[in-house]
């Protein structure tokens, strides 16, 4: 399921609520943006050749040791 926010048009404003949910949705996935952006930087991911499910674990690993190396 692909979640999208309000968008507001010319002749139709959006509201108050709908100004919040576009907000809720935006903090959701700025994290998960930034991961991905963090992810283009390992080069190994260019040249991954498997299964999903190995890859899963690959990618995985690769967002625990950035996770810890920006946390540092």
């Amino acid at each position: 399921m692909i979640v999208t926010g309000y968008a507001a048009t010319r002749t139709h404003k959006i509201t108050t609520g709908q100004k919040t949910a576009n907000r809720v949705l935006a903090v959701g996935r700025a994290p998960v943006e930034h991961a991905f952006a963090h992810l283009k930087n390992w080069r190994i991911l260019t040249k991954l050749r498997t299964d999903p499910a190995r890859a899963t674990q690959l990618l995985r690993a690769l967002l625990v040791l950035t996770n810890l190396e920006v946390s540092r």
